[in-house]
């Protein structure tokens, strides 16, 4: 018989808990600084659509909205997919703001936060795996 073994059993088997839920917390607190950022360098134009448009969700963006593509957080946690997106609805015309038009020049303000954000967002999420593990250890 060794020693431990049930202590050490209990303490694997809440690692997948709390590695989600680390894992989670990171996700949103990274979503809300993107969007936070996004939000502060979109026109504000004279109603303020675009910027309220500017948000984030898990699962799927609203459709007509553009998205950054989807974090995930992995394969075994398939289901915990968040979504950046702009756009949509009554500020459809996030695209035209974003990449410019034949009469207008792009005010992009949407990918370049991203690609300032991104390995950040990948750094906060490791960082709140090995945070999980080391605390169930």
């Amino acid at each position: 018989m060794v020693e431990g073994l049930d202590a050490l059993n209990r303490r694997w088997s809440a690692v997948p808990d709390r590695v989600r839920a680390e894992v989670v917390a990171a996700m949103e607190a990274t979503a809300e600084n993107v969007v936070r950022d996004m939000r502060n360098i979109a026109p504000k134009g004279e109603t303020g659509n675009l910027v309220r448009s500017i948000s984030w969700t898990w699962g799927e963006a609203p459709a007509g909205s553009i998205t950054i593509g989807k974090s995930s957080a992995g394969r075994s946690y398939g289901a915990m997919t968040l979504t950046i997106y702009a756009g949509g609805g009554a500020a459809f015309y996030a695209r035209f703001q974003e990449f410019g038009t034949k009469e207008m020049p792009a005010n992009p303000f949407f990918y370049p936060i991203w690609r300032i954000w991104r390995r950040r967002v990948r750094s906060r999420i490791a960082a709140a795996v090995r945070r999980a593990i080391a605390a169930a250890a």
